[in-house]
Protein backbone atom coordinates (compact mmCIF):
# COMPACT_ATOMS: atom_id res chain seq x y z
CA UNK A 1 0.00 0.00 0.00
CA UNK A 2 1.14 3.66 -0.67
CA UNK A 3 0.44 6.36 1.60
CA UNK A 4 0.83 10.12 0.47
CA UNK A 5 1.60 12.73 2.86
CA UNK A 6 0.82 16.77 1.70
CA UNK A 7 1.72 19.48 4.07
CA UNK A 8 1.87 23.55 3.66
CA UNK A 9 -1.50 24.69 2.66
CA UNK A 10 -3.14 27.88 3.55
CA UNK A 11 -4.76 30.95 3.55
CA UNK A 12 -2.68 33.88 2.03
CA UNK A 13 -3.56 37.01 0.05
CA UNK A 14 -3.30 37.71 -3.64
CA UNK A 15 0.31 38.10 -4.47
CA UNK A 16 1.64 36.12 -2.24
CA UNK A 17 3.53 32.34 -1.83
CA UNK A 18 2.67 29.10 -0.52
CA UNK A 19 4.81 25.80 -0.78
CA UNK A 20 3.33 22.24 -0.54
CA UNK A 21 5.10 19.21 0.16
CA UNK A 22 4.08 15.56 0.10
CA UNK A 23 6.08 12.59 1.35
CA UNK A 24 5.18 9.07 -0.27
CA UNK A 25 6.24 6.36 2.32
CA UNK A 26 4.70 2.39 1.91
CA UNK A 27 5.79 -0.21 -0.49
CA UNK A 28 7.07 1.47 -3.20
CA UNK A 29 10.87 1.65 -4.62
CA UNK A 30 11.32 5.27 -6.19
CA UNK A 31 8.49 6.70 -8.64
CA UNK A 32 8.34 7.18 -12.20
CA UNK A 33 6.10 10.69 -11.62
CA UNK A 34 4.87 12.62 -9.26
CA UNK A 35 2.40 15.55 -9.21
CA UNK A 36 -0.18 17.86 -8.28
CA UNK A 37 -3.58 18.24 -9.26
CA UNK A 38 -6.14 20.61 -7.99
CA UNK A 39 -9.95 21.01 -7.73
CA UNK A 40 -12.19 24.02 -6.91
CA UNK A 41 -15.74 23.94 -5.35
CA UNK A 42 -18.03 22.89 -8.74
CA UNK A 43 -14.67 22.32 -10.86
CA UNK A 44 -13.20 19.15 -12.27
CA UNK A 45 -9.76 18.13 -11.10
CA UNK A 46 -7.16 19.56 -13.35
CA UNK A 47 -3.08 19.21 -13.85
CA UNK A 48 -1.63 21.74 -11.68
CA UNK A 49 2.39 20.27 -12.09
CA UNK A 50 4.24 17.02 -12.39
CA UNK A 51 7.45 15.82 -12.50
CA UNK A 52 9.49 12.54 -13.26
CA UNK A 53 12.09 11.03 -11.48
CA UNK A 54 14.59 12.52 -14.28
CA UNK A 55 13.45 15.85 -13.66
CA UNK A 56 11.43 16.78 -16.61
CA UNK A 57 8.56 18.72 -15.31
CA UNK A 58 5.27 19.63 -16.87
CA UNK A 59 2.95 22.45 -16.37
CA UNK A 60 -0.93 23.60 -16.79
CA UNK A 61 -0.40 27.00 -18.79
CA UNK A 62 -2.21 28.68 -15.77
CA UNK A 63 0.42 28.45 -13.74
CA UNK A 64 3.25 28.39 -15.79
CA UNK A 65 6.17 30.80 -14.71
CA UNK A 66 4.85 31.06 -11.11
CA UNK A 67 4.78 27.79 -9.85
CA UNK A 68 7.92 25.59 -9.49
CA UNK A 69 8.24 21.59 -8.98
CA UNK A 70 10.82 19.79 -7.18
CA UNK A 71 11.47 16.78 -6.09
CA UNK A 72 13.90 14.49 -3.71
CA UNK A 73 13.85 10.94 -5.36
CA UNK A 74 15.63 9.79 -2.11
CA UNK A 75 12.84 10.59 0.15
CA UNK A 76 10.02 10.28 -2.87
CA UNK A 77 9.05 13.59 -1.83
CA UNK A 78 7.68 16.40 -4.60
CA UNK A 79 7.70 20.31 -3.90
CA UNK A 80 5.27 22.83 -4.77
CA UNK A 81 6.53 26.50 -4.81
CA UNK A 82 3.58 28.53 -5.69
CA UNK A 83 4.15 32.30 -6.07
CA UNK A 84 2.35 35.22 -7.08
CA UNK A 85 -0.70 33.58 -5.95
CA UNK A 86 -3.88 34.53 -7.73
CA UNK A 87 -7.51 33.96 -5.74
CA UNK A 88 -8.10 31.62 -9.12
CA UNK A 89 -5.52 29.36 -7.67
CA UNK A 90 -7.85 28.75 -4.50
CA UNK A 91 -8.44 24.89 -4.60
CA UNK A 92 -7.88 21.79 -2.68
CA UNK A 93 -4.56 20.50 -4.06
CA UNK A 94 -3.90 16.83 -4.25
CA UNK A 95 -0.58 15.10 -4.38
CA UNK A 96 -0.34 11.79 -6.86
CA UNK A 97 2.19 9.33 -7.58
CA UNK A 98 3.30 6.74 -9.97
CA UNK A 99 5.26 4.58 -8.40
CA UNK A 100 8.03 2.21 -10.25
CA UNK A 101 6.99 -1.16 -10.87
CA UNK A 102 3.63 0.16 -11.90
CA UNK A 103 1.77 0.92 -15.09
CA UNK A 104 1.93 4.77 -16.08
CA UNK A 105 -2.06 5.32 -15.31
CA UNK A 106 -1.90 4.15 -11.50
CA UNK A 107 -1.70 6.85 -9.83
CA UNK A 108 -1.99 6.88 -5.52
CA UNK A 109 -3.50 9.67 -4.22
CA UNK A 110 -3.13 11.82 -0.88
CA UNK A 111 -6.01 13.47 0.80
CA UNK A 112 -5.50 16.84 -0.22
CA UNK A 113 -4.47 20.20 1.12
CA UNK A 114 -6.68 23.41 1.22
CA UNK A 115 -5.17 26.46 -0.22
CA UNK A 116 -7.23 29.39 -0.42
CA UNK A 117 -5.99 32.89 -1.85
CA UNK A 118 -8.05 36.03 -0.55
CA UNK A 119 -8.29 38.86 -2.65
Amino acid sequence: QVQLVESGGGLVQAGGSLRLSCAASGRIFGFNVMGWHRQAPGMQRELVAEITRGGNTNYSDSVRGRFTISRDNAKNTVYLEMNSLKPEDTAVYYCNINPIGFAYGTRYWGRGTQVTVSS
